[in-house]
């Protein structure tokens, strides 16, 4: 049989069940605590869906949370043929040809090939301020929150309180920009991302915010 004539790349519920078995080979896990334990199904409702029994937890999840998956609004089968084709093609597919072999936009084709590559993607990122060939040597680094969009599932609101965070690094010396998107611009939260993606060196320049 072929490959592109597997169940899990054709039919929706077979997707889920074979992604699930790859995911949770020992049954599921809580992407939001790590809970094992007992889960309620509740795939009556939505398709793939559970609830952590945990006490401290309670929330809802299914095997797409935390995953490339995660957030796309194509069916599922139809990632997986993608992510297929991405790999099994020697020169590459683009983002026009995923767009007409699964009959989707350009548009949504064009986020879901570059959402599987950098899934795809090995090894960290270097950190950014380091001056090439001058060892202890830093430069400078600009650090900016900004407020873009709108949160998934959040009602629209006055100012940024329904709009998704977003912290960017700029490497004056390289141009070299980095972006990552948080829960909140407390400095809790942004100064370990800043520890993790400048180097020591590195001269950090931010407003007073």
């Amino acid at each position: 049989m072929l490959v592109l004539s597997t169940a899990h790349l054709h039919c929706e519920d077979a997707a889920f069940a074979y992604l699930e078995a790859k995911l949770w080979p020992n049954g599921p896990v809580c992407p939001h605590c790590g809970w094992m334990g007992k889960h309620y199904d509740l795939a009556k409702t939505r398709r793939g869906l559970r609830k952590c029994a945990e006490k401290q937890c309670r929330k809802q999840f299914t095997l797409k949370v935390g995953t490339v998956f995660e957030s796309a609004h194509i069916p599922l089968h139809k990632v997986l043929q993608a992510v297929y084709l991405l790999c099994a093609s020697k020169k590459g597919v683009s983002s026009h040809q995923i767009h007409r072999a699964l009959g989707i936009t350009y548009k949504s084709a064009w986020f879901l090939t570059h959402r599987i590559r950098e899934a795809m993607r090995e090894g960290a990122l270097a950190p950014m301020g380091g001056i090439d060939g001058m060892p202890g040597a830093g430069g400078i680094v600009e650090a900016d929150e900004t407020f873009i969009g709108r949160e998934p599932g959040k009602p629209k609101a006055r100012a940024y309180h329904h709009k998704m965070k977003v912290v960017s690094l700029v490497d004056r010396d390289s141009g070299q920009v980095r972006s990552v998107v948080v829960d909140d611009i407390k400095p809790e939260t942004i100064w370990p991302i800043i520890e993790e993606n400048i180097v020591k060196e590195a001269t950090l320049h931010t407003d007073e915010s």
